[in-house]
């Protein structure tokens, strides 16, 4: 792996920052203490730093004359997951942990403002330190706080740690990387009754698994096989007790799809079908289907900029480039819509023992630390002199 010399020499501090964010972590718009912890490491640096954006947000800015700009970002928020690592800086936030990594993000992203500050490239480079990437999508709420606006930029990038790939490699491909995530609940309205009089009623536990069959065969039997979708019910709530038959049910869950395509298929479905499966029983259903994060899909010039970054970078340039996407979400999908760039993935090691992302035992892993600085400086450089050279 092609560290240099300076990289390898700041990677003490890196495990450090790391390790202090790890055992402070702060949800969705209540990162204050890490929006000042990063805020004090870029004044440090040198950098020209910019506070309260999209509410706890953090941009440095390090300018070094005319010419092109680039963009990189790194999520700083946690989860409302309590820690079972054990580890010596576990949590110390009752309920609360870096689940996903973001602390990695963070320190990483940290260690290559310091070194570009001391060495700049020519143009602009604009780091950006984005909260409430978990379910509430904080990218969305710095670009309407005016993100692009006060900090034009040419293309951006993005990058998240992966259990499962190789401390050592990299995995990118233009199109979609994540899936667009949606939300959804669903009011089943039936007629309660005695338990062992179910002819009473209308049973909306019943349509319930009638509803979840039918929307089921959506994916396997109306949508091409070579279209991915996944719907999945993640709560059912329903009665009060053994012999009554409940009037009503509540299911919520998400849908996820890679194509705008696939996902209006998607809403449109699920609401006809649940619909028309009700009625059959007599019952009446009430979707309320909200569509949250599109898909974090890369543009084919940036992907060739981050996957040669990563190359020069990568145990051996193991940059594989035929991974799946993910049907996992990404808020970076909105800043993706704004600015042509590309998300990437790097390796985290292995993800058995339930180490994998958004679990209780998942610690995100210090090896890769100096591969995502050298990384993000990498691309920086590549995308600052591809836009000089267009200029």
């Amino acid at each position: 792996m092609n560290i240099t010399d300076c990289i390898k020499s700041l990677e003490p501090k890196l495990i450090e920052w790391r390790r202090q964010l790890h055992e402070h972590p702060e949800t969705a718009f209540e990162e204050h203490r890490t929006a000042a912890f990063i805020a004090e490491k870029l004044r440090d640096a040198g950098l020209e730093v910019h506070e309260g954006i999209g509410r706890t947000g953090v941009v440095g800015v390090l300018r070094n004359g005319e010419g092109p700009s680039v963009a990189l970002r790194a999520d700083i928020d946690a989860l409302d997951i309590a820690e079972a690592t054990g580890l010596p800086y576990a949590s110390k936030v009752p309920g609360k942990m870096h689940a996903c990594g973001h602390d990695g993000h963070t320190a990483m992203l940290l260690g290559a403002a310091r070194l570009m500050a001391a060495n700049p490239p020519r143009g602009t480079v604009v780091f950006i330190f984005q909260p409430a990437e978990e379910n509430h999508g904080g990218a969305m709420v710095m670009i309407e706080d005016g993100l692009f606006d006060r900090f034009p930029v040419d293309r951006i990038f993005g990058m998240h740690n992966w259990p499962g790939l190789p401390v050592g490699t990299f995995a990118i491909h233009p199109g979609p990387m994540m899936a667009a995530q949606d939300n959804f609940e669903l009011k089943i309205i039936g007629k309660g009754a005695h338990a062992g009089m179910p002819h009473q009623g209308i049973d909306p536990i019943l349509v319930a698994g009638q509803i979840n069959t039918a929307w089921q065969a959506i994916v396997s039997r109306t949508l091409s096989p070579a279209d991915a979708a996944v719907i999945s019910i993640t709560q059912i709530h329903a009665g009060d007790t053994w012999n009554i038959i409940p009037d009503t049910v509540l299911i919520r869950g998400t849908a996820r799809s890679l194509t705008l395509e696939v996902r209006d298929r998607l809403e449109a479905e699920m609401a006809h079908r649940a619909r028309l499966v009700a009625e059959t029983f007599g019952a009446r259903a009430e979707l309320d289907y909200q569509r949250r994060y599109p898909a974090t899909i890369n543009t084919e010039a940036e992907t060739d900029i981050a996957r040669a970054a990563a190359q020069t970078v990568s145990k051996e340039g193991l940059v594989y480039q035929d991974m799946p996407a993910s049907m996992g979400a990404e808020d970076f999908s909105f800043m993706l819509r704004k600015k042509p760039g590309a998300y990437i993935w790097i390796g985290n090691g292995s993800a058995d023992c339930g180490r994998n992302l958004h679990s209780p035992g998942y610690d995100f892993n210090d090896e890769a630390l100096t591969l995502g600085v050298q990384y993000w400086m990498q691309v920086a450089h590549r995308a600052l002199a591809l836009n000089s050279l267009a200029s």
